[in-house]
């Protein structure tokens, strides 16, 4: 792992869902405690696209991409819990290679104006996902009690 501040933090939060998901099987993947709601590849799936999103916005002069209706798409699109979390962790690698590679000066930089972290410095989006995953982690761990699953303490 690169020698980044941020690069451990983001390798932790990796972790931590992975550890937490761990308990999902395969037929897992298309449950959902109603209907509308996200499976639980969808809500991997949403996990993952989320870095993408946060990252792609701190870095474009543009700011955040605000089509919410095609992120959501997007999650649903994944089926299965192989995809979800292949997805999820090639995510958080390319958010950790993209810190590693990235100055600190430029951590500094602020994100583009508009309504989500305009003008926080880029290197807010670390946290942000941090709470994003940690708020999916959650979720995932009820659909798992739902299931009968116990999913295992993270953090050990």
């Amino acid at each position: 792992m690169p020698d980044h501040p941020f690069c451990t933090e983001l390798e932790f939060q990796r972790t931590f869902f992975l550890r937490s998901t761990s308990c999902f099987r395969p037929q897992d993947a298309g449950f959902a405690p109603q209907p509308g709601m996200f499976s639980v590849a969808a809500q991997i799936a949403h996990a993952a696209f989320t870095v993408d999103w946060f990252m792609q916005g701190a870095f474009r002069p543009q700011g955040f991409d605000m089509d919410f209706a095609q992120h959501e798409r997007d999650a649903r699109s994944i089926a299965t819990l192989q995809d979800a979390l292949a997805r999820f962790t090639a995510s958080y690698q390319a958010a950790i290679d993209r810190f590693a590679a990235t100055s600190l000066a430029d951590l500094h930089i602020p994100i583009a104006a508009g309504p989500i972290m305009g003008g926080a410095p880029r290197l807010a989006v670390a946290s942000a996902l941090g709470d994003h995953t940690a708020h999916h982690r959650g979720a995932l761990t009820i659909y798992a009690r739902l299931l009968g699953l116990t999913p295992p303490m993270p953090y050990a």
